[in-house]
C-alpha cells in the first residue's frame, strides 16, 4: 500500500513534514513516514512505492546499533502499539514508530566525510566546506582529510540555510553545541564503519536532536538514504558524481528538467520513481540483511 498523506481519526496530528506525519500521543508521539519524497525542500506529486517501510526500518536499525547515544525511540511493532491505534494497524505496519516527545534543538547537525552536494559548490567558489578550510586540488567526492561538522537551521520560509559553527554555539551555548557536535560526529564515524563492511560508502548525513528529560537525545532519523549520501564502494571513483542509494537519480532528473526549484514541483517519471524505489530497497538490504556464514 502506497501512503501520501495519513490522517487517523480520532487522534491529534500535530504536523506534517516533508516525509513524515507526526501525531500526538500524550505522554509519547506516533511517527509514520509516508511515501512521500522530497529534493531541493519542495515535496514532489509522486510517492516512491515503500520508501515510508525503508525510512522507518533503517532508522530502527540504527537507533539500535547506535544507542551509544540516547534516542526517541520507544516501539516499531504495530502490534505492540496503544490500543487506540489498532484501527489502523494495516497502514501503520512497518512505516511507524512511537517516539518519546522531546523539544527539538533548532539546529541540523550535518557531518561530511567526503566532499559533495553543497559542500563541492562551496569549495569550487570560496575552497571551503561549510566555512571550514580545506586543501587546494580536491576532487568532487573526494574523502575530505577530516571530518567536518557542518550544521544548518531551518529558515521560517524556503530552503534550510547553512549556519557557522560560531552561529550554532549561539543558538545552543556553547556546551550544548560541543556536545552534539561529538555525537554526530562519533555516530557518522560509527555508522560509516559499519556500512563500509557492508559496502556502502557514508559520504554525509544529517541528525536532529532534542531534549527530553533534561536530557540530549538524537530524534527524527538516522542515516536513511533521506538524511545521507549512500554511495556503492565497488562503484566509486572521486572526479564526478558517483551512483548512489539515496534520491540522487530524483536530484539529477529535476537539475536537468529545467525546474526553478519553486513549489509546484514537476512530475516524476515512471522510470525515476522506479529507480529511485529500486535503490532505497537495495540499501536497506545491504546494510540489514544477516551476513551469510
Amino acid at each position: 500500500m502506497e501512503l501520501l498523506t495519513c490522517d487517523l481519526p480520532g487522534i491529534k496530528k500535530l504536523r506534517s513534514g516533508k516525509v513524515r506525519e507526526v501525531f500526538d500521543l500524550g505522554e509519547n508521539l506516533l511517527l509514520v513516514a509516508t511515501d512521500r519524497i522530497s529534493a531541493f525542500d519542495c515535496i514532489l506529486p509522486n510517492t516512491i512505492p515503500g520508501k515510508g517501510a525503508v525510512l522507518n526500518g533503517l532508522s530502527t536499525f540504527w537507533f539500535n546499533r547506535l544507542d551509544f547515544v540516547p534516542n526517541h525511540l520507544i516501539e516499531t511493532e504495530a502490534a505492540f502499539f496503544p490500543p487506540e491505534l489498532k484501527p489502523f494497524t494495516e497502514m501503520l505496519r512497518g512505516r511507524s514508530m512511537i517516539a518519546k516527545k522531546a523539544v527539538p534543538l533548532p539546529v541540523e547537525c550535518v557531518v561530511r566525510g567526503y566532499i559533495a552536494g553543497s559542500g563541492w559548490k562551496e569549495y569550487q567558489e570560496s575552497g571551503t566546506v561549510g566555512g571550514y578550510p580545506v586543501p587546494a586540488g580536491l576532487r568532487q567526492s573526494d574523502r575530505l582529510p577530516e571530518d567536518l561538522f557542518t550544521p544548518s537551521t531551518k529558515a521560517e520560509e524556503g530552503h534550510d540555510e547553512p549556519i557557522t559553527w560560531a552561529q550554532c554555539r549561539a543558538l545552543l551555548g556553547d556546551e550544548m553545541a560541543l556536545r552534539v557536535k561529538q555525537m554526530s560526529l562519533d555516530l557518522y564515524r560509527h555508522g560509516r564503519a559499519y556500512a563500509a563492511s557492508r559496502g556502502i560508502i557514508i559520504a554525509d548525513t544529517k541528525f536532529e536532536f532534542g531534549i527530553h528529560d533534561g536530557e540530549i537525545i538524537l530524534i527524527d532519523e538516522c542515516m536513511t538514504p533521506d538524511s545521507s549520501r549512500f554511495w556503492p564502494a565497488d562503484q566509486y571513483s572521486p572526479g564526478g558524481s558517483p551512483p548512489s542509494f539515496d534520491k540522487q537519480f530524483v536530484r539529477d532528473w529535476l537539475e536537468g528538467c529545467g525546474w526553478d526549484k519553486q513549489p509546484p514541483a514537476p512530475q516524476l517519471p515512471p522510470e525515476i520513481v522506479a529507480k529511485t524505489a529500486e535503490k532505497y530497497r537495495e540499501a536497506l538490504t545491504r546494510l540489514t540483511a544477516p551476513v551469510k556464514p
